[in-house]
């Protein structure tokens, strides 16, 4: 069976729940889906034995959460090449983060990307949100059919 590695760096909880939304958006496609926090991985080779991955931090003073950042520097190093991705975040005020981590995963680690990153301000979740993020799981997941 195909797995979906959801990584998640959250301050109030919110980005960890839409995580798991995505998660359930894989597990509807018919993959197994694992949502752990970014505090998690230790080493590059904490990421291997995955199919897809997504990763998602909370816009937090115009950027990534700084544990995220740092998460990628250690996952630049995990050969995640030609690799299904998406990313996600969610913001109160501005929501840049899913796009610093979308690009850092395109053009940096050369994954296969779903057209865009999902960003939820955070009232939206529970307004039509859901769906929403348990179908953008479903569109990484389809990237392999």
């Amino acid at each position: 069976m195909l797995k979906a590695l959801i990584v998640c760096a959250t301050r109030s909880g919110e980005t960890r729940q839409i995580g798991e939304l995505i998660g359930e958006g894989f597990r509807i496609a018919g993959w197994e889906a694992a949502v752990k926090d970014v505090k998690h991985f230790k080493q590059p080779g904490d990421l291997d034995g995955y199919d897809a991955y997504v990763f998602g931090s909370a816009t937090y003073h115009g950027d990534m959460m700084q544990v995220m950042k740092t998460f990628l520097f250690l996952a630049e190093n995990a050969n995640l090449h030609r690799k299904p991705g998406g990313a996600f975040g969610a913001f109160g005020w501005s929501g840049e983060a899913p796009y610093r981590i979308y690009d850092t995963m395109k053009h940096i680690f050369k994954m296969d990307m779903v057209d865009q990153p999902l960003r939820l301000k955070t009232s939206s979740i529970q307004e039509g949100g859901i769906k929403m993020t348990q179908d953008y799981g479903g569109k990484i997941a389809g990237k392999l059919g």
